[in-house]
């Protein structure tokens, strides 16, 4: 019987001692070479990178940064990996920091404080320069006591009830009561808001604004109908759908505003697929303006966001704090705007 040889361990990787030796040079000359090359001759020089390539050695550069007390790496910490606009964020974030030479951490709390404070715990471990995050709860107490700590951090698409952290946000208000005054514009007259659950502060931003233009157009409240749901995900737009598909038909709406693309582009699927037709039996109008929104069967109706600009500004934020002492933290809102298409306008 042949016997199966044990798997070989790894060869030790080379160290700055190893090139030292190998070059004949003190660690210091190796170190120079690293970090100061302009003090080092040009013959001394590539004796010491010849004997590095030869011996394959790689610098450890998170040691060297952590030693100057710089890690050149930020982090996002996003709300939900599985919505493409917090992925959209995440490119703003990601363009600005590679426009600055920094590495990027993504992290996905997935809508759980549990999992977000054990990102943040990580991150403060990693001595990362400075963190980004769409948290779960804005007055969180965890966010101001990181600043105390020590690391920078921007809120993005929250508004920041602290002081001391800039946030970067959308006037979600704005944004629901626009969506209202088209559906009104278009001859609606009960509509149906749909979205939750109602912790998430955009959700409650996006039915205020609504509220507003529904009262200000003096309409009974009882004409805007809310559905709540358990999570801005596709499944809980289908669910919504036949939630109002089992109304009478006389309480029945018009016209839906979803609280994001997501629950929009379920509800849509499943108005199309009873027979419904949109927007002649259903008008809908989502939030985001996802990529996803214009190729729908249908194309949908949204509340655009500029989400890479978002992310970038954020970054941009934490960037100018990480860099100058004096830095003034700032809260940047930008305005939404309505894009209308076919499942409103037929």
């Amino acid at each position: 019987m042949s016997k199966i040889p044990a798997p070989q361990r790894p060869a030790r990787r080379p160290s700055v001692k190893d090139v030292a030796e190998r070059a004949q040079v003190s660690l210091g000359t190796v170190s120079n070479v690293l970090n100061r090359p302009d003090r080092v001759s040009a013959s001394t020089r590539d004796r010491v990178e010849r004997a590095m390539a030869e011996l394959g050695f790689v610098l450890n550069e998170s040691a060297r940064q952590l030693r100057m007390g710089r890690s050149n790496t930020f982090a996002y910490v996003m709300l939900d990996a599985t919505n493409p606009f917090f992925t959209d964020v995440a490119r703003g974030i990601e363009l600005a920091a590679e426009k600055a030479d920094l590495s990027l951490f993504l992290c996905n709390s997935d809508g759980r404080s549990t999992r977000e404070g054990a990102h943040l715990a990580h991150l403060q471990q990693q001595r990362v320069d400075g963190i980004l995050i769409t948290p779960v709860d804005p007055d969180a107490p965890e966010l101001p006591r990181i600043v105390q700590q020590g690391t920078p951090l921007v809120v993005v698409d929250r508004a920041a009830t602290s002081g001391s952290f800039c946030s970067v946000t959308v006037d979600d208000k704005l944004g629901g009561r626009i969506a209202i005054e088209h559906l009104l514009d278009q001859g609606h007259t009960r509509v149906a808001f749909v979205g939750g659950p109602d912790s998430i502060g955009q959700v409650r931003d996006r039915y205020e604004g609504a509220c507003v233009a529904w009262r200000e157009a003096g309409l009974p409240d009882t004409d805007l109908v809310r559905v709540e749901t358990e999570a801005l995900s596709v499944q809980e737009g289908h669910v919504a759908g036949e939630r109002l598909a089992g109304l009478p038909k006389r309480k029945r709406p018009s016209a839906v505003f979803c609280a994001n693309d997501l629950v929009a582009l379920g509800l849509l699927q499943q108005v199309v697929s009873s027979g419904q037709r949109v927007p002649e039996d259903l008008a809908i109008v989502g939030y985001d303006d996802i990529a996803f929104a214009a190729g729908a069967a249908v194309p949908l109706s949204s509340v655009r966001q500029p989400r890479q600009a978002l992310g970038r500004t954020a970054a941009e934020l934490l960037i100018e704090e990480v860099n100058n002492p004096d830095h003034e933290h700032q809260q940047v809102e930008f305005t939404p705007e309505l894009v209308a298409r076919t499942s409103t306008l037929g």
